[in-house]
């Protein structure tokens, strides 16, 4: 199968530095030529309102719903999308046909080489539920200001001192030449949000096709840790209002799935880790979802749905 293919993607510079990862990927898998895999980018409605937060116009929806109708009305053939930005109920038509290996899946913190470096009562400009709730639970004393943007607004608000810290992960910066910016979080303090760092792209389910050419670049092992995250997620009835970390690991033909949920002050929070068989990556999630649910206080459980 031949080109031209129509790869849909958000607008923004780590949108389509994350597409051209997906093109040179599928020009290196079938020998096509550059101009063989055309980016369209396409404007979302969370490209468009960037003064409140996502949970509070529509959630994750925002970034994808444009681009939907893209692939379902034939204008682009397949899409790349940040994995942690897609809602965990998808439309029937549309499948996750491959995801890129993985990138780094840790935060970086801006303004500060910790986050115990932080002065007393720093503001920290976030419009993540996950990344607040965790920050206060570690440092009660710390202030939230709602900060949204690309990466380059969210960096020029610390540089202006509109805020004295903000957290961007660690993936975004690096695909964006920003590898030596910010200060890493080890995993063992800051657990990711789930999907944080993969790449994925989809496609229309009935088009055999473009999935088999899309088949050619998927990294298997991320694709297993992206569904067991989302089975987490699905299980706990988690929206974009949920603080909830989450991260699947393989290693030794092994799935270890850890996760976090959090109340959104700070307050409360309960952890959980269990080790699955690869291909139990998913049931071992779910089951995970249910332990941690049985755990958390009565208003703690009221934000997941599960």
């Amino acid at each position: 199968m031949t080109g031209p293919f129509r790869l849909g993607s958000r607008g923004s510079p780590l949108a389509l530095a994350q597409a051209a990862l997906v093109r040179d990927a599928l020009v290196a898998a079938h020998g096509l030529a550059a101009e063989d895999v055309a980016i369209v980018p396409i404007r979302t409605t969370g490209d468009e309102v960037q003064d409140r937060p996502l949970a509070e116009i529509g959630g994750k929806a925002l970034w994808t719903k444009e681009i939907d109708r893209a692939l379902a009305e034939g204008k682009i053939d397949f899409a790349v999308h940040s994995m942690k930005d897609v809602e965990t109920i998808r439309p029937a038509a549309i499948v996750i046909a491959a995801t890129l290996p993985r990138g780094d899946v840790r935060d970086r913190l801006i303004g500060a080489e910790s986050i115990e470096a932080l002065p007393e009562g720093a503001w920290i400009g976030t419009s993540s539920p996950r990344r607040a709730a965790q920050l206060l639970y570690l440092r009660r004393d710390l202030r939230i200001e709602t900060l949204r943007g690309n990466v380059a607004t969210r960096l020029a608000a610390v540089e202006a001192g509109k805020i004295d810290a903000t957290l961007l992960a660690a993936a975004g910066l690096d695909r964006l030449g920003h590898d030596e910016i910010g200060a890493a979080i080890a995993l063992e303090t800051l657990l990711p949000a789930p999907q944080q760092g993969a790449i994925g792209i989809e496609t229309l389910g009935a088009r055999g096709d473009l999935r088999d050419l899309l088949a050619a670049i998927d990294d298997a092992a991320t694709h297993r840790c992206i569904a067991a995250e989302r089975a987490l997620l699905e299980t706990l009835g988690a929206d974009c209002h949920s603080p909830v970390a989450a991260l699947a690991r393989i290693e030794g033909g092994v799935m270890t799935i850890a996760a976090q949920l959090l109340s959104n002050d700070g307050v409360e929070a309960v952890s959980g880790k269990r080790e699955a068989a690869v291909d139990d990556g998913e049931a071992g999630a779910m089951a995970l979802a249910g332990e941690l649910l049985g755990q958390a206080g009565a208003a703690l459980r009221g934000l997941f749905a599960g």
